[in-house]
């Protein structure tokens, strides 16, 4: 807990002054007793009429001493159980409030001022600015920001992800707005910028990330990272998002990410700009930004690629998953490994170089974002496939219905009902049956159900038989219910070997049977 200076004053005063009492102290001023008896004890302070009394810790000060001398981050429960180990017999707490007064202090580091030229250092550096609710999502609010050095020019864009094309297309705004780019850019420990570091005893180590690299050498800058527990390197950058966090998000309103980044866009180019430069009062950051911008790098002639690119595969559904999200594509490309090329607007899925689907990105969970052309060919090519199956049924359990079918084609009827119809007919008589009234319907040329139906009917009543009960079945049964086409055994007869009629055997094979003779074959 932080004691304000003021408040720490006062307790002093009350203690020295006033000789009041700790608990008094602390029943006054609504404060825990620990709290003062810590103010008091980091202060050293006493009475000034107190007498000393003599300490259980006085015989074991020597050695207190000499070991925070050796080791000054030693805690002071460690040290304790090391002096009972030699006799001390106090209790932990008041041990502790003792050896606060005796830790040696770490020496205040002292920094140099950096300065750096018109142009030629830039600090990037991501900030959390908490989560935000898109649909069934939650996703993190991120805040990309570059600081020209020199200037103190301030670049803000929001992102709901920290990814490399969100680091990277926020480099290519920037840079935009800067009108050029500075020659050496330095980067926080980020996982977007340094992959790795190994320390030897030489030196340092550094394996960059190798699409921040490609960018940097399409750029022309160096990237360049600040060394680990080093925030003094970057203080512009770290600066600047304390003062984005008080100035500009705190008590903030908006209505999307597209709305916050239109806030942050204005509030870069007006308050942030209107303020006093550090450098010289007498001067503005926009004023400082004018004068550094001629000693920028000029932008590339050509724009880099930083949409987010991922290999995905397509499942037994006309979908891709991307990002918790489902993406149609069509159906002929389903059990394949497709490419997404996504950016904050539209995510597009191509097979190589085919563009297969442009959709809008979504930033919601678990949303299908289909295009009606896909589920519309998927539901025409599974309908199309159903009429094929039932026609190559009908087929192989009545041959006949294939020129029915023909000649009903010629006429201008509808093949799919009369399809129906005819596979009704099918399950509910026989195809025996079904194929002396099809020959009939056609010696009639009558190529419809309805003459099918007659002939069937006029048949059974000329067999006597009642009519026929529909039994409801099952998908599996129904499945099990396969017409199997008999084929020609000539096939078969070709595989016996023949033998050679001038070949004689040796012995005759009846002679060598053992097998009694058959009556039958006795006069």
């Amino acid at each position: 807990m932080a004691i304000a200076p003021e408040l720490r004053a006062q307790i002093l005063r009350l203690y020295q002054a006033e000789r009041w009492r700790i608990g008094t102290i602390a029943s006054q001023l609504h404060l825990h007793r620990d709290t003062v008896q810590r103010v008091v004890a980091q202060a050293c302070v006493m009475r000034p009429d107190a007498a000393l009394r003599p300490s259980q810790i006085d015989a074991y000060l020597p050695f207190i001493l000499e070991t925070l001398a050796k080791f000054p981050t030693l805690t002071a429960s460690r040290l304790h159980v090391m002096v009972r180990e030699r006799g001390y017999s106090g209790g932990p707490d008041h041990f502790r409030h003792l050896v606060a007064c005796h830790r040696p202090r770490p020496a205040a580091e002292a920094f140099l001022r950096l300065r750096t030229l018109p142009g030629e250092q830039a600090q990037v550096d991501w900030g959390h600015f908490g989560h935000i609710v898109v649909g069934q999502a939650k996703r993190p609010l991120m805040a990309f920001v570059m600081v020209l050095s020199y200037s103190r020019r301030i670049f803000l864009r929001f992102s709901l992800n920290a990814r490399m094309d969100s680091f990277l297309r926020a480099h290519v705004l920037a840079f935009a707005a800067f009108g050029g780019v500075a020659r050496v850019l330095l980067y926080d420990n980020l996982k977007s910028a340094v992959l790795e570091r190994v320390d030897h005893a030489s030196g340092t180590a550094i394996r960059f990330n190798a699409d921040l690299l490609a960018f940097a050498a399409a750029h022309r800058y160096e990237p360049r990272p600040a060394a680990v527990a080093r925030g003094n390197e970057k203080g512009r950058v770290e600066r600047s998002i304390r003062y984005i966090r008080d100035n500009f998000f705190a008590a903030r309103s908006f209505t999307d990410v597209d709305d916050l980044n239109a806030q942050a866009l204005a509030w870069c180019e007006g308050d942030a700009c209107d303020r006093r430069w550090p450098e010289d009062d007498r001067l503005t950051v926009r004023q400082a930004g004018q004068l550094e911008q001629p000693s920028l790098m000029k932008l590339p002639e050509h724009d880099y690629p930083v949409a987010e690119r991922l290999e995905v595969h397509a499942g037994k559904t006309p979908y891709v998953r991307f990002d918790l999200n489902d993406y149609s594509i069509p159906h002929t490309h389903v059990r394949r490994t497709l490419t997404v090329l996504a950016d904050p607007d539209r995510v597009r899925v191509l097979d190589g170089a085919t563009v297969l689907a442009t959709h809008s990105r979504s930033w919601d969970r678990r949303a299908q974002i289909e295009q009606e052309v896909h589920v519309q060919a998927l539901v025409d090519h599974k309908r199309g496939a159903r009429a094929h199956r039932a026609t190559d049924r009908l087929t192989q359990a009545v041959p006949a219905v294939a020129d029915l079918l023909q000649r009903a084609a010629q006429r201008g009827h509808n093949l799919g009902s009369i399809t129906a119809e005819l596979s009704k007919l099918l399950d509910r008589y026989g195809a025996t049956p079904m194929q002396a009234a099809v020959a009939e319907a056609l010696a009639r040329d009558v190529p419809h159900p309805n003459a099918v139906r007659l002939a069937l009917e006029r048949a059974r009543h000329a067999d006597q038989m009642p009519p026929p009960v529909d039994t409801p079945l099952s998908e599996r049964a129904r499945s099990l219910d396969v017409t199997v086409q008999a084929h020609a055994l000539d096939a078969y007869d070709a595989l016996r070997p023949v033998a050679d009629p001038t070949s004689v055997p040796a012995t005759d094979p009846a002679a060598d049977s053992t097998d009694p003779p058959d009556p039958k074959d006795e006069p």
